[in-house]
Order: structure tokens, then sequence, then C-alpha cells
């Protein structure tokens, strides 16, 4: 049979998990895709935009893997060059921590087309919930991103640097080493510096705990955080808390309170 479209791979951000922070453009290349291969973190809402696409599951969650990385990237080519335009769908943006640079290369390398569709990262997104701003004048001027943990499972040495600055930063799968985490900001004399764990940011099944770095592993036990969750590290964690005092004030006052939807 002469397949009708051309090979195509598109790697899509599927945002953070909150269904509609997907961006337009991610929605209409889930509409006309053949195929969609999507990861574990990813909201099944989506799926629905794929009206008439083969769905396959490629994802992991603590370990256990549907598919290792290589054979995704087999299976994005194999499925390209039979059925035409292939969606990798990926929680967050693809480009932060989602490997969809490596698939991207390797679908080219195999003569097939590729395009990349951006997708909200749950670095920026999952703190903005928790009305908390990476950024805020007079209080942070840059922020870190960092991978809690290595392509040889060991913590990125970036922490160390990171912790050494005035940036906010935010740890992306770094639960298993948050004890050396801890251990690291507080060598630097930061043990009062305030921290937050946001766990299944943007989800209806969202947790957080907040403390600083001498108190936040406490947090994590009482709370029964865990994976997936990101981790806050700043003096703009405390924006929420201020926040929330505002709010209790103006109900308090019987003032208006202005709500984002």
């Amino acid at each position: 049979m002469k397949l009708q479209n051309k090979p195509l791979l598109t790697v899509v951000g599927a945002g953070p998990g909150d269904a509609d922070l997907i961006t337009l453009k991610a929605i209409k290349a889930l509409q006309s895709a053949d195929v969609v291969l999507y990861d574990a973190l990813v909201n099944k809402e989506l799926l629905e935009y794929a009206t008439h696409a083969e769905l396959i599951f490629v994802g992991k969650r603590k370990g256990c893997y549907a598919y290792q990385q290589e054979q995704i990237n087999e299976l994005i080519v194999q499925r390209a060059l039979t059925k035409g335009h292939v969606v990798r769908l990926k929680g967050g943006d693809p480009f932060i921590f989602g490997r969809g640079a490596e698939e991207m290369e390797h679908a080219a390398g195999h003569g097939v087309s590729v395009a990349m569709v951006p997708g909200i990262s749950s670095s920026l997104a999952v703190p903005a919930y928790q009305n908390i701003p990476l950024t805020k004048r007079g209080n942070s001027e840059s922020f870190w991103v960092i991978t809690g943990t290595t392509k040889s499972h060991k913590i990125s040495d970036d922490v160390a640097l990171a912790a050494k600055s005035t940036a906010t930063v935010v740890i992306l799968m770094g639960m298993s080493k948050l004890p050396e985490i801890v251990s690291l900001f507080k060598a630097e004399g930061k043990a009062s510096l305030p921290v937050a764990i946001i766990q299944n940011g943007t989800t209806p099944e969202e947790k957080i705990g907040v403390g600083t770095v001498e108190t936040i592993e406490q947090v994590v036990q009482e709370n029964q955080l865990s994976n997936p969750a990101i981790i806050v590290l700043g003096s703009v964690v405390e924006h929420r808390g201020a926040l929330q005092n505002v709010c209790a004030s103006a109900i308090e006052k019987n003032e208006p309170i202005a709500y984002a939807v």
C-alpha cells in the first residue's frame, strides 16, 4: 500500500499536567497524527484530540519501562516510514530534560522529516500554579533549572554551583537526592532558605509541602510527598505565603478578591 503522508515526526510538548495548558499548535498536530507515542506524565484527555491515530504508550514510572529509549527511537522511524505522521507526545516541554532532541536527531538520520511544538514546562508552570514566581523584582534576578539525577544516576554537579548563587533553584527529578541537595545548601549557610516541594503539579492530585532547607525533609515525611515532584529553593517561595495572608486579610475585612481562572 502506498504511503499517503510523507514520513514526519512532530515532537510535541503536552504541558505540565492540566489539559487546558496544551497549545493550539499541539492540538493541531494531534489532530493530524497517524500515530501518537505518549509518555506516562501526559494527561490522557489530550489523546482525545488524536481522533484517527494509533495510540502507543511508551512511558516509564518508577524505573519501569514500557520501551527502552533505543526501542522508542526505532518505533518512531518504523511508524513514520509505514504510516506517515508520528506525534511524540511528552510531558512539559520536550527540550527540557525530555530527550526530544535525541529522538529528532535519530529520526532525521533515517530520512524522516522532523518538527517541534514547544510545551509549557513544568519547571515554570508548577511553581506558578502555587503562586511562586521564579523571578521577582528586588528579590530574585535569575533562576536555575537543574535535573536532580544525571544519566549516571548521580546528583548533578550544577546543584552545588547553584547553591552558591542568589538565584531561585528549580530541581526536577530530584526527590531521591533530597538529602544530598539539603546538605549542599546547608554547606553554603542556607539552612533557613525557603523550600517548596510540589507533587503532581497542576493536576487534581497536586500536593505541596513548604519549609526551609533545615526542615524540608521532615515536611516531606509529614506530607508523604514523592515523585513526580518539583523542588523549588529560594526566597521567592515566601511570596506564596504573603499572598495567602493578603487574601485572608481581605476576607476578614469583607473586601473583594480577584481570582484567576
